[in-house]
């Protein structure tokens, strides 16, 4: 399964079905090492050791990107909601974008929807809606290689 995504109006939405229960990916979105596993999807890394998290409502979310070309952005969010392992939110104070994360048991497997509004006009573009896929896509292929308990097998 491919990751859909559709743009509607200021909001962006992402969904999958992931190969991982959801305390894997939700330990997968609250570590250095399992955002930087991901979170750069196609068009960026992320260092590890750039990650810091601050798992707690009011705490901080941040990270470095750093895009084929070298040039390293600084991301930083701010947590509103953390119901471990079936939710998390965060606000993004630069741009204001709000993106909640749902993380629902299938199986032994989850379905992820991704739920980003307050997008400003320059970011509701097809270019976002695919780097979030890319980023979505790069989740499961990482989850994939983990077994039940969050630990790469290949």
């Amino acid at each position: 399964m491919m990751t859909t995504t559709e743009l509607r109006g200021d909001q962006l939405i992402a969904a999958r079905r992931l190969p991982a229960p959801p305390q894997v990916v939700c330990r997968t979105f609250t570590t250095a090492g399992g955002v930087a596993a991901f979170w750069g999807g196609s068009h960026a890394t992320v260092p590890a050791d750039s990650v810091r998290i601050d798992l707690r409502s009011g705490g901080e979310f941040s990270l470095d990107t750093r895009s084929p070309d070298g040039e390293v952005r600084r991301l930083r969010f701010i947590y509103l909601a953390v119901e471990e392992p079936t939710r998390l939110a965060f606000d993004e104070p630069a741009t204001g974008i709000r993106t909640s994360i749902s993380i629902e048991a299938d199986g032994a497997a989850s379905f992820l929807t991704i739920h980003q509004s307050k997008l400003p006009a320059e970011l509701r573009t097809d270019q976002a809606r695919e780097g979030l896929a890319s980023m979505v896509d790069a989740l499961a292929a990482h989850l994939g290689a983990q077994d039940s308990k969050g630990e790469v097998t290949s």
